[in-house]
C-alpha cells in the first residue's frame, strides 16, 4: 500500500494547492478530484462540498452496520502553505522520489496522512470491511487559513454528516527514544488557541524629503515590533506538558529544567537541537510573533499608517481579555496609539486521555513498535480538529512514522523547508488507519 500512498501523495503535491490565506487561493478541487479517483470503488458513499468555487471538500463513507455504534472519523486537509523554491534543494511543488523519499510541500504538512487515509479507505472497501459504526473520510479545504471554507464550512452547515465519536487527524506518532530506549509516540490531545490580530498605527503623512520631527507611522511600527519580539510571557508547566516529559523518562538533566517554571526559558535558549527547543518553548508559553507588515504608499511620502499582523498563539485558560491585556502589558503607553482588529479568536481546545480511541491507536501501534507507549502533546498549531471537538468528538493528532527521520527533521519541516516523507512511513501510516478501524470498529 506504500506504493499507492506515494503515488497518491506525488499527485497531490504537484498540484499545488496553496494557501495564502485569500479567498480564492488553495484552488482544493485539483486535490479533491484526485482523491475522489482513488475512493470510486464499490463499498464507498461519496459527496463533494464547494462552499466557494475551487474551494472543494470530500467526504467518504463506510456505513456501519449499527447505527447506535460508535463512528471514526480520519480528517485530512488537501491545502499546503506557500513556499519559496529558491530556499529549497529540490522542487517543492515537483513531488519528486528521492533516495525513497517524496519531496514537497505538504509532504509532511499533511497530504503525507491524507494521502494514506484514502488510500486506507479504498483498501477496506474493495476488501469488503463491514464496520459496525460508520468508518469516514474527511478531505477538506483551507485548513491552512483556520478552515473558514473547509472544516469550519462542513460543521456549521452539514455537521450530522461529518459528526464522530473518534476523530484522528494530523499529526503526531513521531516516534522518539525514551531514557530506557523504549519508544514514545506523542499523541496530540490538544492545541494552543490561535488569536490573530491586525494592528493599525497610524501617524501623519508629510515629504519624505523633510523627516525631521514627523509623526512616521513606519518608525513608530518599528518600536511596536520591538516591544512585541522582546515580550515574553512566564512559562506555565500544565498537565499536557508535564505528561508528555514524564512519559518519555528523560534523564534529569533534562526533565528537570523542562519542568522548572524558572529555568525552562535559559535552557530552551541553550538547547543545541533548534526543533525541541522551539516546541519546548512554543508548548510552554502563550506566544506573540509579528508576521506581515504593510506601510506606506509612495518613497516620498512620509506613512500615516501601518498595518501589522500578529500570530499569537495561546494556551490553555487564556480568552480574549488575558490576551488584550498582554499585549498592553507588552507595549506600554504604544497600546493607546493604535487600534486592534480581531481576525481569529479561538482558544485552546483538548481531548481526554485513556478513551478507547487512546487505547487502540496504542495497540496497532505496537505491531510496529513492540512495547511502545503512548504519551500526550500539545500541538502548538492549529488544527482543524477543534471544530469537531465542539460536536463533542474525542479528536487526537497521529501517524506513523518510521526512525529514518528524526523529531528534530520532523519539527523543522512545518511550514519549512526542504519538506518530505519516506515512503516507509507512507506504509505504516496507511496500515495503521486501516488497523485502527478494524481494532474500534469491528
Amino acid at each position: 500500500m506504500s506504493g499507492e500512498a506515494t503515488e497518491l501523495l506525488q499527485q497531490m503535491i504537484r498540484n499545488a494547492c496553496v494557501n495564502d490565506g485569500s479567498a480564492g487561493s488553495g484552488q482544493e478541487l485539483r486535490n479533491a478530484e484526485v482523491l475522489r479517483a482513488v475512493l470510486e470503488v464499490p463499498g464507498l458513499e461519496l459527496e463533494m462540498y464547494e462552499p466557494m468555487s475551487g474551494r472543494a471538500s470530500i467526504v467518504a463513507r463506510i456505513e456501519g452496520s449499527r447505527p447506535t455504534s460508535p463512528k471514526l472519523a480520519l480528517l485530512g486537509h488537501t491545502d499546503v502553505v506557500p513556499a519559496n523554491p529558491n530556499d529549497w534543494r529540490h522542487d517543492p511543488f515537483g513531488g519528486e522520489l528521492i533516495d525513497g523519499e517524496v519531496w514537497g510541500r505538504g509532504a509532511i504538512d499533511m497530504l503525507n496522512l491524507t494521502s494514506s487515509m484514502a488510500v486506507a479507505m479504498a483498501h477496506l472497501a474493495r476488501s469488503g470491511f463491514k464496520p459496525e459504526g460508520d468508518l469516514v473520510f474527511i478531505g477538506v479545504a483551507d485548513e491552512e487559513a483556520l478552515g473558514t471554507h473547509g472544516a469550519g464550512w462542513l460543521t456549521d452547515h452539514i455537521p450530522d454528516e461529518v459528526r464522530a465519536d473518534y476523530l484522528i487527524t494530523e499529526a503526531g506518532g513521531f516516534p522518539m527514544r525514551g531514557a530506557d530506549g523504549g519508544i514514545r509516540l506523542p499523541v496530540l490531545t490538544g492545541e494552543k488557541g490561535a488569536f490573530w490580530c491586525t494592528l493599525t498605527i497610524r501617524g501623519t503623512p508629510g515629504h519624505g524629503s523633510q523627516p525631521l520631527r514627523t509623526d512616521n507611522a513606519l518608525v513608530k511600527a518599528a518600536e511596536v515590533v520591538r516591544r512585541l519580539a522582546e515580550y515574553e510571557t512566564p512559562a506555565d508547566i500544565h498537565s499536557a506538558w508535564r505528561g508528555f516529559i514524564d512519559g518519555l523518562g528523560l534523564p534529569p538533566e533534562f526533565s528537570e529544567p523542562l519542568l522548572d517554571p524558572e529555568r525552562i526559558d535559559a535552557f530552551c535558549q541553550e538547547l543545541p537541537m533548534l526543533g525541541m527547543a522551539r516546541q519546548a518553548h512554543a508548548c510552554t508559553h502563550t506566544t506573540l510573533a509579528p508576521t506581515i507588515m504593510h506601510a506606506g504608499t509612495k518613497v516620498n511620502v512620509i506613512p500615516d499608517r501601518v498595518e501589522l499582523q500578529l500570530d499569537i498563539r495561546t494556551l490553555p485558560g487564556w480568552g480574549r481579555p488575558e490576551v488584550e491585556a498582554m499585549l498592553e502589558d507588552a507595549l506600554g503607553e504604544l497600546a493607546g496609539e493604535l487600534d486592534i482588529t480581531w481576525n481569529s479568536t479561538h482558544p485552546a481546545t483538548s481531548s481526554p486521555l485513556e478513551t478507547p480511541l487512546w487505547h487502540a491507536l496504542e495497540k496497532v501501534a505496537s505491531i510496529h513498535y513492540p512495547g511502545v507507549r503512548c504519551i500526550p502533546f500539545l500541538t502548538t498549531g492549529a488544527t482543524d480538529a477543534r471544530f469537531f471537538r465542539a460536536l463533542g468528538t474525542v479528536a487526537y493528532g497521529f501517524g506513523l512514522f518510521s526512525e529514518k527521520l528524526s523529531f528534530e527533521d520532523y519539527a523543522t519541516m512545518f511550514h519549512g523547508i526542504d519538506e518530505r516523507v519516506d515512503v516507509e512511513s507512507l506504509g505504516l501510516s496507511t496500515e495503521l488507519w486501516e488497523g485502527l478501524a478494524r481494532e474500534l470498529l469491528s
